[in-house]
């Protein structure tokens, strides 16, 4: 296992900046300007063979969100074989997908069809390590998983290592960081009109998962955001509460649910430092939500106004800016301003609705890019590793009893430390 400090330095140079992802994303939001009818009417000479592994019962498919379907809407690619454990799982995905062949075993797959592509989809990340190397150490060459990586740091280390070794390009399904308004609320933060980024706030939909499953959960993915709109995660101060007391060893049970192992809690508060100078802060407590769509979201708050981002259909949401130092309508009479994917203050000129379908065609048009021109994906490993390890980062801190820096000391689940 390499070094914590080499850990770190090997990903910061392979992961993109925030000016990279500017450019980056430019292509990827043309892509999505495209109706859904185009992808089925491009041609490209090459093929890749594509291999589908899912788990009826654990995860299923991508948690119904299209992993799985999506390769019939990019032209590059032939479906070859689909694995499921459960039998009556594997007939229907065979049918589903119009699959040549099913497997109850992704090894044996893997090696008699010997796909270019992998699609991992069970939502129990605890399978995605030993799929993940599996895949990578027979050859493939681009592997599309589903969030959040892996349950520890350790299988994250030795994820990057195999695909390191074996030059194979992994995507992790953040999909909202390929839509159009998502890049658009990133310029908007750099562009200076929020004036000096103070801090953002994101808070679960805290329901009967709030909580320390919530930061697995939908943390992954809020986290993601937090982190290409504030740079690289410096530290992390943070609590995880049961009944309002701090979590002990008693508290640590094993969750089923996700995969996820040992865990304990039912309220998480956190508090990150990043390199652009601003603090983050993730809060979910077990039902302590809003009835639907939930309170979930983030907010960008500056010295001329804060930034709302709703989060439950955060494709073509309603995100609204509050030109107001003093963030209160109530106090200033400000307006707020809707923020459209054509900017603020412009109506939205889009009529489709945008789904995970279609993230899920931009992420694999962005994977089968960066194979063929040699560069990481946006949502690449080391951008994947990075959100497990603020996630880990709670946990670790609630251990020790104060802030953490980033890389982390220790590469073990930090409950399985705890010692009262």
């Amino acid at each position: 296992m390499p070094k914590n400090s080499d850990v770190r330095d090997t990903s910061r140079s392979a992961g993109p900046s925030r000016r990279d992802f500017i450019v980056g994303t430019t292509a990827a939001t043309a892509a999505a300007a495209m109706p859904q009818t185009a992808w089925s009417t491009q041609t490209e000479p090459a093929k890749y063979r594509v291999g589908v592994i899912g788990h009826t019962g654990r995860g299923g498919y991508f948690g119904g969100h299209g992993q799985d379907t999506v390769w019939r809407d990019i032209p590059e690619t032939e479906l070859v074989g689909v694995t499921d454990l459960n039998p009556q799982g594997l007939a229907q995905a065979v049918k589903r997908l119009g699959a040549p062949k099913g497997y109850v075993d992704y090894r044996k797959m893997l090696d008699e069809t010997k796909p270019d592509l992998v699609g991992i989809g069970p939502q129990n990340f605890d399978m995605h390590h030993d799929m993940v190397v599996a895949a990578a150490e027979r050859g493939v060459r681009g592997i599309y998983v589903e969030k959040p990586l892996c349950r520890t740091l350790e299988e994250a280390d030795r994820m990057v290592a195999v695909c390191r070794e074996n030059r194979v390009k992994l995507a992790m399904a953040f999909q909202s960081l390929y839509f159009p308004k998502f890049k658009i609320i990133q310029e908007f933060v750099n562009s200076g009109k929020l004036g000096r980024v103070l801090e953002m706030r994101t808070r679960g939909k805290e329901d009967h998962r709030g909580g320390p499953i919530e930061l697995w959960v939908e943390g992954t993915r809020t986290l993601a955001m937090m982190k290409f709109l504030g740079g690289d995660p410096l530290s992390c101060f943070a609590t995880v509460l049961q009944d309002g007391r701090p979590i002990t060893k008693k508290d640590i049970r094993n969750c089923e649910s996700y995969g996820i192992g040992p865990l304990a809690g039912n309220e998480v508060h956190a508090m990150y430092r990043f390199s652009s100078g601003v603090t983050g802060y993730f809060d979910s407590i077990e039902r302590a939500g809003a009835p639907e769509p939930w309170r979930y979201d983030l907010r960008i708050f500056g010295s001329e106004g804060v930034l709302h981002v709703p989060l439950a259909e955060y494709f073509l949401s309603p995100v609204r800016f509050l030109p107001d130092p003093l963030w209160s309508a109530g106090r200033s009479g400000k307006k707020w301003i809707p923020v459209s994917s054509a900017g603020i203050g412009k109506a939205e000129t889009r009529e489709d609705q945008l789904t995970h379908h279609d993230g899920n065609i931009l992420a694999v048009k962005d994977l089968i890019a960066a194979i063929e021109e040699d560069r990481q994906p946006l949502a690449n490993l080391e951008e994947a590793r990075t959100n497990l390890e603020m996630i880990v980062a709670v946990f670790e801190s609630h251990r020790v009893g104060g802030s953490v820096t980033f890389p982390l000391n220790s590469r073990k689940n930090p409950l399985t430390m705890l010692e009262r």
